[in-house]
């Protein structure tokens, strides 16, 4: 089994779609302007490709992965890719319903997914254009899979309950048949610039080894240099992750960036800190002085009060100091959840010397980076389930002490 996981998802509603495809040189400027009183400076940016929109849509495990593979084009000089989501969703609804209905319906079912399911399914699945199979067979022009969730959801749940006493031969084909209905037939052949593909030829000439490409994680519940799957419900395909020290995992992040790579980043989103204005921070709540306010106030405030006050702040803000056994904490805990699949793809300081990583999402560009938001170093460290990146960035030593080839 390969050694990944894990991009989850979280559903956006009603966002419009960046428009226009090519290489989103809007992401690539030197320095940001002046945001409510953030002010970044960008150390290294690697190119990537537009923001897409997952719109209302559990698939943020897809774009952020096929976002990876459009950034790996871009870096192998093989120009500029819009690869399609909705082929690797509607291959891997189908891998997630067999596998749901083979055990009893005991294992998460929900649009959730991993990374996995990008870069282990393109292996059996390859890859096709965003011209052949855009997904949108219901009469919208951004993604709204509510309708379709449940639809097959209730259907793989009526399956199992198996009035008739055994599995019909016809199940598979009539799940499939709801898919195909909202998400369109998965092409087995097509044309791009002139020329016959399979998805698996395409993939080849494209140039795309999954092989390429490892999860590494850090959690102490697992010995370190081992591989282990993350237990969250989205892992359904129980893919592994390589467990390192919290500081290894960090120099893996960035050292792809300053390398020239992409990461696939699977984080907790639903803190405080991460805010829809673009930045994503961990304020410290035991700070003896909260921004902008005196002492005596900070003090008097209860920690939801702190929480609300912090996340109106527009400056940055004194973080919390994180260790392997705060993060464990949060894990074990459940304070650190599987809920979102982004691409860091550069690094930035702010006007306090403070390091983060631009992180490209995939809720269109209505923010005020235009689609990318600046996750502090603390932010990243804490709440990061785990990453994907080139197995190119990892030293030898690291790479023979996981038994990596």
């Amino acid at each position: 089994m390969k050694h990944f996981l894990s991009v989850y998802c979280c559903v956006l509603l009603g966002m419009n779609i960046y428009a226009g495809n090519g290489v989103n040189n809007a992401l690539d400027t030197v320095k940001s302007e002046k945001s409510e009183g953030f002010q970044f400076t960008t150390i290294k940016a690697n190119p990537v490709t537009v923001v897409k929109n997952q719109s209302s849509s559990s698939t943020c495990w897809c774009f952020s992965g096929v976002a990876f593979l459009e950034a790996e084009l871009l870096r192998m000089n093989k120009g500029t890719y819009d690869l399609s989501e909705m082929y690797i969703v509607h291959r891997n609804y189908q891998d997630k319903a067999l596998k749901y209905v083979r055990m009893h319906g005991t294992i998460n079912f929900p649009a959730g997914g991993s990374a996995a399911d990008v870069v282990e399914g393109i292996r059996e699945y390859g890859l096709v254009p965003e011209s052949e199979m855009r997904g949108l067979n219901y009469g919208e022009e951004l993604h709204r899979h509510g309708e379709m969730d449940d639809l097959v959801e209730s259907y793989v749940t009526s399956v199992i309950k198996n009035r008739n006493g055994k599995l019909s031969t016809a199940w598979f084909e009539g799940y499939k048949g709801i898919l195909d209905a909202y998400l369109g037939r998965c092409p087995e052949t097509f044309t791009y610039e002139g020329k016959q593909y399979t998805p698996q030829s395409f993939m080849a000439y494209l140039g795309i080894n999954p092989d390429n490409y490892v999860s590494l994680t850090s959690f102490t519940h697992h010995p370190f240099y081992t591989a282990f799957p993350i237990e969250v419900p989205d892992n359904w395909r129980w893919s592994l992750s390589y467990n390192l020290p919290l500081d290894e995992m960090m120099a893996a992040i960035r050292e792809s960036v300053e390398k020239g790579y992409c990461v696939i980043w699977a984080s907790d989103v639903s803190e405080k800190g991460y805010s829809r204005k673009g930045i994503a921070v961990m304020p410290d709540l035991d700070a003896p002085e909260g921004p902008g306010s005196d002492q005596a106030h900070w003090l008097g405030l209860n920690k939801k009060e702190r929480e609300n006050f912090i996340a109106e702040q527009g400056k940055p803000v004194k973080e919390m100091e994180i260790t392997q056994a705060l993060r464990q904490q949060a894990f074990d805990n459940y304070e650190t959840t599987d809920d979102h699949g982004m691409l860091i793809y550069g690094t930035a300081s702010d006007q306090n010397g403070t390091l983060y990583y631009m992180v490209k999402n995939s809720w269109g560009d209505q923010n005020p980076y235009k689609g990318t938001w600046y996750a502090s170093e603390a932010f990243v460290k804490y709440k990061t389930l785990n990453v994907v990146v080139h197995k190119d960035v990892l030293s030898k030593a690291l790479k023979d002490k996981l038994n990596i080839k």
